[in-house]
């Protein structure tokens, strides 16, 4: 059976998600991700017109799959209920590594794209994880939530990035946070 042109760009910005997340905007080829997907090369930019489009697709996808289950696990909840539902999906999200690095790799690219002069990366990664954070606080039902529960995400991605495993210390603050938030010491 033949993939449509937008099952075909979906299945690009899937793999082009993998290839990013492995090597980093500057480090993967355009070529890895045209393999990856089983296309040409030539095929690949008759879909996208270059490699920072893929990039930025892949950026969105990432950030758009984020929600997707924050939205999934709180819908129908506000406040603390939809932030501890919300926490349990980002550890359930992160369980993909791929999906972590991806992340990681999109604050990279926009970091070193801007040292050069090149802030149209950066633009539209702002625009999608303010998008993001908007979407949180409407949820949570206020900025300082929204902006805790980022901050704990941002943590949650740097532990995993830097291979803690989940019993280490690090980790068990987590739990010592939601004690005192409810009170328990």
């Amino acid at each position: 059976m033949r993939m449509s042109a937008e099952e075909r760009r979906e299945s690009v910005v899937r793999a082009a998600m993998v290839e990013f997340a492995r090597g980093g905007y500057r480090g993967t080829s355009t070529e890895a991700i045209a393999r990856r997907v089983g296309v040409s090369q030539p095929y690949l930019f008759r879909l996208f017109p270059n490699k920072q489009a893929i990039f930025e697709a892949a950026a969105e996808h990432c950030i758009e799959e984020t929600w997707r289950a924050f939205d999934r696990a709180s819908e129908g909840l506000t406040g603390e209920a939809a932030c501890e539902a919300m926490g349990e999906a980002y550890l359930g999200l992160i369980a993909d590594r791929e999906q972590v690095m991806m992340q990681m790799q999109i604050y990279v690219s926009v970091f070193a794209a801007e040292s050069v002069g090149d802030n149209e990366i950066g633009e539209i990664a702002r625009a999608g994880w303010f998008r993001l954070f908007e979407r949180i606080r409407d949820r949570l039902g206020d900025r300082v939530s929204a902006t805790e529960f980022m901050a704990h995400g941002m943590l949650i991605n740097t532990l995993v990035a830097l291979g803690y495993p989940a019993g280490h210390e690090l980790w068990e603050g987590f739990a010592e946070l939601n004690r005192r938030r409810d009170g328990e010491g």
